[in-house]
């Protein structure tokens, strides 16, 4: 199959025997995979390695639509075929094409774990977002106010907080806030935690509207990775599989 893999010197699209399933594990035919920034400095410590861990795809055995923020101790998904712990698989969302749903994992698990999870937030709760503008920011936004709460502006006092961005829109904010949770950086007082893949929790998000910054074929995985780390961006950048 082919499989953009990182090498010490670099990405490479390259032809690699297909994944075989273990017994907790399913074959998906990969249909779209999404690109995180920075993501290319997390498997440095066991290549070649596979990169993106979030897609949208197709289970071999059954037919069934799926998408899933796959671990990130292990080869990610930008390849034709990947084996997928059937745990953090959850049913596509109808209403998403499958660039859309590949989008949709990380912000929708981060925004879910932040703002549920971790923030036990509640129908009725006053909740500010910083960062509302970003990737999460925008999902979490969303999923707040479809969960009855009221998302209020910076700088106005809050039951809920939840940082996406750090630094002085964190600072800016706590005091105001009764509860403070954020994936920017640790700080006093704060709640910090790095998303876990979760296919229940995904399969438990209402219908959610992910940017969609730009799709690369495959084969154009340089361009795609480029474009990640430019200045404009808005939304995932996602890479056109199948």
């Amino acid at each position: 199959m082919k499989s953009v893999r990182l090498h010490d010197d670099g990405l490479r699209l390259e032809e690699i025997p297909q994944p075989e399933p273990r017994e907790d594990e399913v074959l998906v035919r990969v249909h779209a995979a999404s690109i995180t920034r920075d993501e290319l400095t997390w498997p440095t410590d066991r290549l070649p390695a596979i990169p993106s861990y979030e897609l949208s795809g197709v289970v071999e055995s059954t037919g069934e639509e799926v998408f899933a923020l796959t671990p990130f101790d292990r080869d990610g998904v930008a390849a034709e075929w990947a084996s997928v712990p059937r745990s953090v698989l959850a049913p596509k969302p109808a209403g998403l094409s499958h660039e859309e749903a590949a989008a949709l994992p990380m912000p929708g698990l981060t925004a879910w774990q932040g703002l549920v999870v971790h923030g036990g937030l509640s129908a009725g709760q006053r909740v500010l977002v910083t960062g509302a503008g970003g990737g999460v920011g925008q999902i979490a936004v969303q999923l707040a106010e479809l969960l009855g709460a009221e998302v209020v502006e910076d700088g106005e006092s809050c039951d809920l907080l939840f940082d996406t961005v750090g630094g002085d829109p964190l600072t800016r904010n706590a005091g105001g806030a009764t509860s403070v949770v954020t994936i920017a950086a640790e700080a006093p007082g704060a709640h910090f935690f790095i998303v876990e893949p979760d296919g229940a929790q995904l399969a438990a998000l209402p219908a959610l509207q992910p940017q969609v910054d730009s799709v690369f074929p495959l084969e154009e995985f340089e361009a795609a990775f480029d474009r990640v780390g430019q200045r404009g961006k808005h939304g995932k950048v996602v890479l056109s599989v199948a």
